[in-house]
């Protein structure tokens, strides 16, 4: 089977039963995939649950729609509600179940919550493949950091309540799984909306995006749009999975749809709760294009190249990069060079024209050749390491190490930035 490319279209938002319900229906012609699912989940060290994947209709489209049922439980009508609202009390569960149309019900032998570390216990003792693993894991850091950062503590400290309670762990085993078994090679997102508003939790009112969410996204080039609906679209499993699998490329122009999957939500709101997963093959002529813009000054300080540089990269720029140059009357120039994108080239114009004393712009679009790549945790002697993995076209896989991961283990550890990057070496 040749690797996808997958495109997500999340304007209704997404969780993690959402996707792993689209990928299952993106998959529906697979043999023995939804056997191999239920063969993964049951090698897990969890108690008893059971998973029911079943049709539904939203809108009037046929959905898939993805369930874990725990034993001696009612259903989690959404596996991350549990995680927003903590153990209620009965009588404000019951009001919360009146407002969000749909049932809570609270996990109370998950109280204590689970550490990162039994988490990764739990999955290593699992009969899965090394990249379904490996994911599942990538998942879970992507959602301790978030979790770590939001209450002031570190990954191997911060305790997984409801995103760590049986239900969850199900979740993200099984979108780790499928993308593995599916063979998806490069995610692209639309669209990813989110809604306004406040969400009453166990700890009082909180603005959406919540705080593991808001920190998800602000960590990772996650874009996302508002939209007038009164309520949380975007949960912290459904960013976790995101900022996990995406390759933060924009989409090919043009595409061919080989297949599609649609994922059931459980929640109620203004628009249909669904996402849906098409596998696309882009097409020769949507080469992966970006465009340089050029300018040339003799009269700016260097101190104003710099916020320059500064407030282009801010903006979303690329790349950019200064190059010396000889201009007219022998002057020593500097030529301005900034990589963005075809939306970009506007805000990115009126940044130098602003900031610096340039009377004109010259621009171009390049076609260019990148290679996969996805981000990825990896464990080293010194701690949890962020890389980019980036797959040449032989099939070779290379690691590089980000420079503010890097900067952060050597500044923890007290070793040089030279021993850290060694450790990828």
């Amino acid at each position: 089977m040749e690797n996808k490319n997958i495109l997500l279209e999340c304007e209704s938002g997404i969780s993690g039963d959402m996707f792993v319900a689209a990928l299952l229906d993106l998959g529906k012609e697979q043999e023995d995939l939804q056997k191999g699912l239920e063969t993964a989940l049951q090698s897990l060290p969890l108690p008893g649950f059971t998973i029911r994947i079943s049709r539904v209709k939203k809108a009037g489209i046929d959905c898939c729609d993805f369930d874990v049922i725990v034993d001696k439980e009612h259903e989690n009508h959404d596996h991350d509600m549990a995680y927003l609202f903590g153990h209620l009390d009965s009588d404000l569960e019951e009001r919360h179940e009146h407002q969000a149309g749909h049932e809570h019900h609270s996990h109370h032998e998950e109280h204590h919550g689970r550490t990162y570390l039994e988490i990764k216990e739990i999955i290593q003792k699992g009969t899965l493949t090394e990249n379904t693993k490996e994911l599942a894991l990538r998942i879970f850091a992507v959602l301790g950091e978030a979790e770590a950062k939001a209450h002031g503590t570190t990954l191997d400290e911060v305790h997984f309540h409801e995103v760590g309670s049986v239900d969850s762990i199900v979740d993200i085993v099984s979108a780790a799984y499928l993308m593995d078994a599916l063979k998806i090679d490069r995610v692209y997102v639309d669209t990813l909306c989110e809604g306004r508003g406040t969400i009453r939790t166990a700890h009082g009112i909180l603005p959406i995006p919540v705080p593991a969410v808001s920190r998800i996204l602000e960590a990772y080039p996650i874009t996302i749009s508002r939209v007038p609906v009164q309520g949380e679209l975007v949960t912290p499993t459904g960013a976790a999975i995101l900022a996990s699998i995406c390759d933060f490329q924009k989409a090919p122009e043009t595409y061919q749809i080989q297949n599609t999957g649609i994922g059931a939500g459980k929640r109620e709101y203004e628009v249909p709760s669904m996402v849906r997963v098409l596998s696309i093959l882009p097409s020769e002529r949507s080469a992966d294009t970006i465009w340089k813009l050029e300018c040339n000054v003799d009269d700016a300080p260097a101190e104003e190249l710099g916020y320059c540089m500064d407030k282009l990269f801010a903006a979303g720029a690329r790349d950019v990069h200064f190059i010396p140059c000889m201009m007219k009357k022998n002057r020593p120039g500097t030529m301005i060079s900034v990589i963005c994108s075809k939306e970009q080239i506007p805000t990115m114009e009126d940044i130098l024209f602003h900031e610096t004393t340039t009377i004109g712009i010259r621009r171009c679009s390049m076609e260019r050749t990148v290679l996969p790549r996805k981000p990825r945790s990896i464990e080293t002697a010194y701690g949890s390491l962020q890389v980019k993995e980036c797959t040449l076209p032989d099939g070779t896989i290379r690691l590089y190490p980000e420079y503010d991961s890097m900067r952060e283990l050597a500044e923890k550890t007290g070793k040089s930035m030279l021993e850290i990057r060694k450790l990828v070496d």
